[in-house]
């Protein structure tokens, strides 16, 4: 397995709301399931590809997306993928 860095990269908590009561709960509202990354474009993620963050390295899920280009700067788009924290 060959380890890339992507620089510039923007990682936000994924998080979901979890059944009230429930043995997740915990007092909690929400529990973070994951990540989701927002790569810098022309970023190629597969979904049989890992990400490292912040020191855990998580398994890509779902298909990763490409934005398209802003229409009012013509820039490109970042590269959006989610990254799971493992279950078992």
């Amino acid at each position: 397995m060959t380890e890339i860095d992507v620089a510039q990269c923007v990682v936000t908590p994924r998080q979901v709301t979890v059944a009230l009561g429930g043995p997740e709960q915990q007092s909690r509202d929400a529990t973070t399931t994951g990540w989701t990354v927002y790569a810098p474009p022309g970023t190629e993620v597969l979904t049989t590809d890992q990400a490292r963050i912040r020191g855990t390295v998580y398994p890509i899920t779902g298909e990763p997306s490409v934005w398209d280009r802003n229409p009012f700067s013509g820039l490109r788009g970042p590269v959006q993928f989610d990254a799971d924290r493992p279950h078992g």
